[in-house]
């Protein structure tokens, strides 16, 4: 245990219900059965990993194999070794501190740090959120139901959820929604894809040399390990209580969470580079390639592309919402946690409505240019993953944070080889733009063996 943890009061309305699954409690306690262990720790690794793959990461998917083929499918792999290093250490320092993300900024390095970290989640988490109810508009609109039903109801009916329910139901509730996502294994196999060029792509880098490409490659580094994503995953991880006891559990989860993550950005991107790049076809949004699919994989494919969807949607609109609150009160100090009384005010649901009801509110105003705002969280998202990268680094190798659980030299190398990676993705963006002449000289690096 940690001396940081020691210090730690918790709230006098604070898990009033215990959050972790009463129904596996006893026999992990008792020390029965593996599965049992595992399915009492299960969540914060899938469910961080798993809504990664929203709206947002399904569009960065399909262009990536929409415009390049298979060209730079090793790039998922790549942000995935990633996901699967950084994860563990959020979920390794929520446990030995016993505080969220931000909670832990405030107490090492002040208040002021605290509410920067804030403010910069805040205003990045905003229009991701905004993308997650877009894409549920997008899902509805394929059966004909216009926006201004879906994203009300879908913002109330996960509002709902959120405050009326234990931390046990919630779960249960996202877990069942994130197994939607599974559809696009389905759709990359449908697609009849040139197996030997996946695998070679896969595992052979090529690299882009216009912006365009590096832009593709930022994006796809910064859709799979997104800021939010590490936020959400310490602070749950701490919500639901896991403790030093159930780490080699809860590392089990947080891998398969993340490969789960990588597998299905695969899937997407193979889906495109098989169907619409030969064809030419070029798309901006999910709900563009469900009816692209149609023609070229037929109507089966366009059904699983779009229920994947507004799984996706569904999750992250829950998801990222909720790791904003958790920041947030983290941030003031409030207690922070899906097991409040919600009898009573509660300053972190107050959050969770807040932010969902604003955002339901921008994505319902007709003629709204969403485009823009989205893109400028993208932009934040892109400055604060190194900087969250690095922090997670300086607090994990701290000993007066970590006590026992702090790594070794060769987990800390690893970890700083990855923010190196992460750093050397957003320059090269930022170089490839300062030196591109004009928006109009910029060309698809699109050889032509690309699709080899």
């Amino acid at each position: 245990m940690s001396a940081f943890g020691k210090h730690k009061r918790t709230h006098p309305v604070a898990h009033r219900r215990r959050g972790i699954s009463r129904k596996f409690l006893q026999s992990r306690a008792s020390g029965r059965g593996a599965i049992a262990a595992f399915l009492a720790v299960l969540g914060p690794g899938l469910l961080a990993g798993l809504s990664d793959d929203d709206p947002a990461g399904i569009a960065t998917y399909s262009m990536l194999g929409a415009d390049y083929g298979y060209r730079f499918l090793w790039m998922i792999p790549v942000s995935t070794l990633l996901l699967v290093y950084f994860h563990l250490v959020a979920v390794q320092i929520g446990t030995a501190t016993g505080r969220g993300f931000v909670a832990v900024i405030r107490e090492r390095w002040g208040r002021g740090v605290g509410y920067v970290a804030v403010i910069g989640l805040l205003f990045a988490n905003f229009g991701t959120i905004c993308a997650e109810y877009a894409g549920i508009s997008a899902a509805a609109s394929l059966i004909g139901i216009p926006s201004w039903i879906s994203i009300p109801v879908a913002g109330i009916l996960i509002s709902v959820v959120v405050v009326l329910g234990s931390f046990h139901h919630v779960e249960g509730v996202l877990l069942v929604i994130s197994s939607t996502l599974a559809l696009y294994i389905v759709d990359g196999i449908l697609a009849r894809p040139d197996w030997s060029a996946v695998v070679h792509n896969s595992i052979v880098p090529h690299f882009p040399s216009t912006s365009a490409g590096w832009l593709a490659i930022a994006a796809t580094l910064g859709t799979t390990l997104a800021p939010w994503g590490l936020a959400f995953i310490q602070s749950y991880a701490v919500d639901k209580k896991i403790k030093i006891s159930d780490l080699r559990m809860e590392r089990i989860d947080v891998i398969i969470g993340s490969l789960l993550t990588g597998v299905i950005g695969m899937a997407i991107t193979i889906a495109c580079a098989a169907t619409l790049h030969p064809a030419g076809i070029h798309v901006e949004s999910a709900q563009e390639v469900a009816i692209s699919l149609r023609p070229l994989a037929g109507s089966f494919a366009t059904v699983l592309f779009g229920t994947g969807l507004l799984g996706a949607s569904l999750l992250a609109a829950a998801v990222v919402p909720l790791a904003t609150a958790y920041s947030i009160a983290e941030g003031i100090g409030a207690p922070a946690s899906l097991d409040l009384d919600a009898r009573h005010f509660q300053l972190f649901y107050a959050i969770f409505i807040g932010v969902t009801v604003a955002a339901v509110s921008v994505v319902s105003l007709p003629n709204l240019p969403l485009i823009p705002l989205m893109f400028a969280s993208q932009v934040v998202n892109a400055v604060l993953l190194p900087l969250h990268a690095i922090a997670l680094q300086m607090l994990i190798r701290d000993p007066k944070i970590m006590g026992d659980l702090r790594p070794g030299r060769l987990s800390l190398g690893l970890g700083w080889m990855g923010v190196i990676v992460i750093i050397a993705c957003i320059s090269a963006l930022a170089v490839s733009w300062i030196t591109s002449n004009s928006d109009a000289s910029v060309q698809r690096d699109v050889p032509a063996e690309s699709s080899r």
